[in-house]
């Protein structure tokens, strides 16, 4: 099985070396890294460059980018990363193996790059809630075949919640594999916003969407 590993990036110059470090094993292994930017005025692309497979330009939008960057990969199994994420060694044969048993689609543990006790919780929370609940978020990973990202019609294309959008989706089709080891991720969202701040947001968000609301108005209230 071969990997397609999607990145939508937004000026994650700060970010995006240590990423595709992480991944360069995984292009020698005949892996395919695709990267697709919304417009960054810094210098990710430039950066990028000799690291990926190729170099997409989109409109911005992660659902947008990610799916732009799907309709181009040659992979049997798609994998979106965020920018900010870091790929443990054992992430790809841990994905490869439970798509090799059957699973259609996944997510990862996630572990937050900050050492306040407070975010240890805010880990947990995420990682069980997601497993109990079947829906994923980006900074999790999601990893799903070919085919069912084809059935389900792709990212809805909406300014947020896109990943719990496509989750509901693939949820009806099968349960996620909810894997290990971790990915790490950038806990700069929590730390600048206040920790306990950003929690409540989240929930916030999460219910007002759940309740039907609009995600370009969520959007919005997320950017501050």
């Amino acid at each position: 099985m071969r990997l397609s590993i999607v990145i939508p990036t937004l000026n994650e110059a700060e970010h995006i070396g240590a990423l595709l470090t992480d991944l360069a094993p995984l292009r020698v292994a005949g892996h395919e890294v695709i990267l697709v930017d919304g417009g960054s005025v810094d210098a990710t692309r430039a950066l990028a460059a000799s690291g990926v497979d190729r170099v997409l330009e989109s409109q911005r939008g992660r659902a947008v980018q990610m799916n732009a960057g799907a309709q181009i990969a040659g992979g049997e199994i798609l994998w979106f990363l965020h920018a900010d994420s870091r790929v443990p060694p054992g992430a790809a044969e841990a994905l490869l193996t439970a798509c090799r048993a059957g699973a259609r689609w996944g997510r990862f543990d996630v572990r937050l790059s900050g050492r306040h006790p407070l975010l240890r919780l805010v880990e947990r929370g995420m990682n069980a809630r997601s497993c109990l609940t079947a829906l994923a978020t980006g900074d999790q990973g999601i990893f799903v075949t070919r085919n069912a990202f084809a059935h389900v019609g792709g990212f809805p294309e909406i300014p947020l919640m896109e990943d719990i959008a496509l989750s509901k989706c693939l949820r009806r089709l099968a349960r996620p594999a909810c894997l290990r080891p971790p990915l790490l991720t950038s806990s700069r969202r929590w730390e600048t916003r206040g920790i306990v701040r950003t929690i409540l947001l989240m929930w916030r968000l999460r219910l007002a969407y759940a309740l039907g609301a609009d995600p370009a108005r969520l959007a919005r209230r997320y950017d501050g």
